[in-house]
């Protein structure tokens, strides 16, 4: 493989993720590329095949170590173009890991665009083109949440519309941290931090419980 290629990926070298994941990734690349020219998968402005390793794959990839692995499936509240859904389900393949990553968007184009993926990468996915916020009584381990709603809106999804879960993933922005706090104000939140790979300002936040203060 093409040292450059490897070199572009080097920040997640620590995941071990096997060289085949990253011939997986430049596909997928190609696929968003592709498709972009019909219909905005992502932003035109990260478009560029260096700012979706940065912004997109890199950024998805980092959380692998939060996902529950023993659990049969894990969720992508809002998939939109697949970070980071395809991403987790990209490194669980090249792990040998049988779970299934349920990915949740209600756009047919996005959603159809994810079967594609799935189904030339070989992914174990489902793709649901549904709205989330109407189905009740979910269950799956790991749930992630990546520029889909702000944050309380999403603890209060889970918190009504998931009767069994692991854990919650959130990816935190530059303003986060003040969103973070308002929300402990609400929830009270069993967590663990992580600084982001891909941003100063970013961090990763770990929920293992949340339970309303009266």
């Amino acid at each position: 493989m093409d040292q450059e290629i490897l070199n572009s990926y080097s920040r997640i070298n620590q995941l071990n993720v096997s060289r085949e994941t990253f011939l997986d990734f430049e596909n997928y690349i190609s696929m968003i590329l592709e498709k972009n020219k019909k219909i905005n998968i992502i932003s035109q402005n990260t478009s560029s095949k260096k700012t979706i390793i940065e912004r997109h794959i890199i950024d998805s990839a980092q959380i692998i170590d939060f996902v529950d692995l023993n659990s049969n499936t894990t969720t992508d509240l809002g998939s939109g173009g697949g970070f980071p859904g395809i991403i987790v389900a990209i490194i669980l393949k090249s792990m040998k890991n049988n779970m299934y990553v349920n990915l949740y968007e209600k756009s047919y184009h996005k959603s159809h665009f994810l079967k594609e993926v799935s189904e030339k990468l070989k992914l174990k996915t489902k793709v649901f083109q549904k709205n989330i916020f109407e189905i009740k009584n979910l269950e799956t381990g790991t749930i992630m949440s990546r520029a889909f709603k702000p944050m309380p809106v999403v603890l209060d999804l889970v918190y009504e519309n998931f009767s069994k879960y692991k854990n919650l993933i959130f990816f935190m922005g530059k303003k986060g941290k003040k969103v973070f706090e308002n929300s402990k104000k609400i929830w009270e939140l069993e967590y663990t931090e992580k600084k982001s790979l891909t941003s100063e300002d970013s961090f990763l936040i770990n929920i293992k419980k949340i339970k309303k203060i009266n």
